[in-house]
């Protein structure tokens, strides 16, 4: 798989032309990389092997909305750019076409977007989301493609991919996240949701309690769900291990805690991971974020929360 990042403002069109080939192209965001995004890419990787061409995708970074939007409102990713390529890969496409949404970028004309990263690419034909805009002020629509393309390329328009009769988009995973609906979120994305990070040393409170944590700094800006405790799976060195996480401020202890952050209590598990890369995969949402009055009873609460994990482990995951 080869990853071609383009830069208009650094590149000219020659240099991001240089290794264009033949190929069905993909395009859009795809935040999340979701059942509704996998439909648009199956589609363009079935009908490049059908010409006998590439399969390729078109993606965007940073979101537009961090470029034209309120900057003091970080954007949360469901995948960051590295887990979305991971994901692109693991479809099976050619070549990403990796773009940087820049205010240059946001201003080309729908025209001159479809000259210079369609047909410039040597793209034979396009697949998006009826949606799908392009242009300044997303002016381009699906629906004006053919006359833009003006007989160079020939695409198809992907229809609303539903669950539920609402459409699966990023928009609505991420409120089944911040609802902790941690299952239909995972169900919408067609995969587990999962956060990744590097295990970094806490206050050693959890070791105290008798429940010692690794504590996660998300590598990215992951969206992360909801505050509470979570039933989860750990994955490090390759190993995947069962636990029970709480999401959150830390209100026990802490005042004001800028960030909500991730703490994973794993069953039967001793070693030290400090500085190793982890993922988080999020199960079960259990209970709420609480506030205790003392050590006894964040003790007795953390075994309850234990033992629900543990159960639900055994009555779901065979």
């Amino acid at each position: 798989m080869k990853l071609i990042k383009i830069d208009l403002d650094q590149m000219n069109k020659q240099e991001w032309t240089r290794e264009a080939t033949r190929s069905v192209l993909a395009i859009g965001y795809f935040d999340g990389v979701h059942k509704g995004h996998q439909t648009v890419i199956k589609k363009a990787i079935n009908e490049a092997n059908v010409r006998g061409i590439e399969a390729a995708v078109m993606t965007f970074f940073p979101h537009p909305k961090e470029v034209l939007g309120n900057p003091e409102v970080p954007m949360r990713y469901l995948t960051p750019f590295d887990s979305k390529i991971e994901r692109l890969k693991a479809l099976g496409v050619d070549r990403i076409y990796a773009v940087r949404f820049t205010p240059s970028f946001s201003k080309l004309t729908p025209q001159q977007f479809v000259d210079d990263f369609i047909v410039s690419l040597q793209v034979e034909h396009v697949v998006a989301g009826f949606d799908f805009t392009y242009g300044v002020k997303g002016a381009g629509t699906m629906e004006q493609l053919g006359a833009y393309a003006n007989e160079r390329f020939t695409y198809s328009t992907i229809q609303k991919v539903t669950d539920e009769d609402e459409k699966i988009s990023s928009t609505r995973i991420r409120q089944e996240l911040e609802e902790g609906n941690v299952q239909k979120a995972s169900f919408l994305l067609g995969y587990p949701y999962k956060v990744k990070g590097e295990v970094i040393h806490g206050d050693a409170r959890g070791r105290l309690l008798g429940f010692p944590t690794a504590n996660v700094s998300a590598a990215d800006r992951y969206h992360i769900p909801k505050t509470g405790v979570y039933v989860v799976a750990f994955y490090v060195k390759g190993n995947k291990y069962n636990g029970m996480a709480n999401v959150g401020y830390k209100p026990t202890f802490v005042d004001n805690l800028p960030e909500p952050s991730v703490e994973v209590n794993l069953f039967h598990f001793a070693e030290d991971i400090y500085g190793e890369i982890v993922e988080v995969e999020f199960l079960k949402w259990i209970r709420a974020e609480q506030k205790f009055n003392g050590i006894d009873e964040i003790k007795a609460q953390l075994t309850r929360d234990k033992e629900t994990s543990l159960r639900w482990l055994e009555e779901n995951i065979h």
